[in-house]
Parts: structure tokens; sequence; C-alpha cells
């Protein structure tokens, strides 16, 4: 069975070295080109590439699969089967008819909930208590195509989406095998989505980021964990970014103005802030242009910070 795999970060590394690692027949990897990363915006390998180079494997980097050359190069590595982790672009038509198994797509959640772009923020973002991976046939749609497989995973209460995306990643690893062999040899039936439940998610934006304190504090605490690692859940303090990156709401703490800052004294959590419902106890704060530290040791330094009345706006 000659493979075509296509992803681009840190999530579809352990899909492609799954796929290694069951001797599959790795044709080529298809990923990203580098981009400018860091302060010194250097050409940075997407975490696919590096993967891929390590164990030998041919790396392709179109800006475009859109070009009928870029088409034409593809159908000459003459793919059985093209697997997809988070690649980053649609597959045109062209692309899509070449494999004669279809191209498999694997998205971290339950099909048909959370289409689209952002599905493991969104679950943390709705309270969800479980999400998980499917692993589908990729159509002309978004998302839209029969699934073949799929398994659930909790939603714990420390997740993050950088956290929740990496237990993910391994279920995908681990499922993905033996659905690939059970589809090629006709042993898996797909099913079609129930479109009636579908949901559809966006891209994340820095501006999602921004922490509206009018908010409920359960709300606030999910958008802590759904933005983490990007763009971050933060607010301002002397014209500055402060992003919260570890916090839970307070229980039986009563109610405070929106954005209020409030002394708590409970182990890690050294302030609370008001909002539309609660207070959110906060643990860990990083001030723009410095390290993440706990709030204890922001306080240290921040002593004018007691008291003030966060931005909503």
């Amino acid at each position: 069975m000659r493979v075509l795999f296509m992803g681009t970060p840190e999530f579809a590394v352990p899909p492609l070295e799954a796929l290694i690692r069951h001797h599959f027949e790795l044709v080529a990897v298809y990923t990203q080109p580098d981009r400018p990363a860091g302060r010194g915006r250097t050409l940075s390998f997407p975490p696919v590439k590096k993967a891929a180079l390590d164990s030998g494997l041919r790396v392709m980097q179109p800006s475009s699969l859109k070009d009928p050359e870029e088409v034409a190069k593809v159908a000459q590595l003459r793919p059985d089967v093209i697997v997809v982790a988070a690649y980053g672009k649609l597959l045109p038509p062209s692309v899509l008819d070449i494999p004669r198994h279809g191209c498999l797509n694997i998205h971290p959640s339950l099909l048909p909930r959370y289409r689209g772009a952002s599905p493991v923020a969104a679950a943390i973002l709705e309270g969800d208590a479980s999400t998980g991976v499917s692993i589908m046939l990729l159509d002309r749609g978004l998302d839209t195509g029969p699934v073949l497989a799929q398994e659930r995973v909790e939603i714990l209460p420390e997740d993050t989406t950088g956290s929740l995306s990496a237990r993910l990643s391994e279920l995908a690893a681990r499922m993905l095998p033996d659905v690939l062999r059970g589809w090629v040899r006709g042993a898996v039936t797909p099913r079609p989505q129930n479109e009636a439940e579908a949901s559809y998610t966006e891209p994340l934006s820095k501006e999602d980021g921004e922490i509206d304190w009018r908010r409920p504090a359960v709300e606030i605490w999910r958008r802590v964990r759904a933005f983490q690692p990007w763009p971050g859940a933060y607010t301002r303090w002397r014209g500055k970014r402060l992003e919260i990156t570890a916090a839970a709401p307070l229980p039986g703490k009563g109610t405070l103005a929106a954005g209020t800052v409030v002394a708590i004294d409970k182990g890690e959590v050294a302030f609370g802030v008001g909002t539309g419902n609660g207070v959110l106890g906060v643990a860990q704060v990083q001030l723009e242009g410095r390290q993440a530290m706990s709030s204890v040791d922001f306080l240290r330094g921040q002593r004018q910070f007691m008291g003030a009345v966060l931005p909503s706006d």
C-alpha cells in the first residue's frame, strides 16, 4: 500500500510516526512551507518536516496544491491512499481524485460536531465533558465526508487546547494503522454524517483572547484553557498585555464588580478578579515582555495591582 501523508503541526507527528512504526510504504510527506518564527524571524521547519527528515522520508512543501504542475507531482507518486492530519489547506478535487482508495482525514472532534478550524478549543469553550477523534473520508465539503472510525476521550478540568490536542493526537496514532488497513481491504463501512447535527468552528484570532470580565467566571476559565497555547487569554495592565495562563472559578467568594482585583490567600492563587458572575482565582500570569510566573510572584513586583479594575472592553 503506497501512502502519501499530509500534515504540518505537532498534532500530525504521532500519526506519521505510527505509519512509520507499522512499516507502511510512505511515498512522500507533504507539509506547509517553512515559516519565519521567533524574535529573529528565522525560517523554521514545520514539526512534520523534521519528523519526516529524521526518518529519511521525501518531503514536499508546495505553497499551493491548485497548480496543475503540483497536482501532476502528486499523481506521479501513485499513492493508493492519502492520509491527512492538520495539513492546513483544503485539497482540491483534482487531488482528491488521485488515490484509488481516497483521502483519509484525521479530525479532532466527534463529527459532525465541530467541523472546521478549531474543534479542540470549541469543545473546551462549550464545557463539553468529552470529545474525540474521527477518521473520515474527504469529499468536496469542509469535514463533511463519511466517518470510518471514532473514539471518545474525557475532557479533564485542567485540559488546555494544547494538552487535549496532544492526547487526541496520540489516540489518532493508535487508531490509524488498523483503520487504514481495514479500509483498504474493504473491512470498514463508511458512515454518513448527520447534517442535522452538524456545527462549525472558525479559525481563532488574536482578538479572541481578550478577556471581557463581564462574562461569568466559568466561561472565562474555559477561555483561559481553550486559548492555550494560542492566542492566550489576556487583559491589560498599565498599557501592557497581561496573559492569564492558569486560573479557576472560586466558589463561595461572593460578587465583585467586573474586573476588580482582590487578594486571595489560597495556595497558588494570590488574587482573584470579579466577573459578571463569580470570582476567577488566578494562579499564573505572564506580563508582556516577561516570563510566565505565579500570581504570588507577580504581586511581589506589582503591589499597585491589588484593588485595580481591569478593562472589560
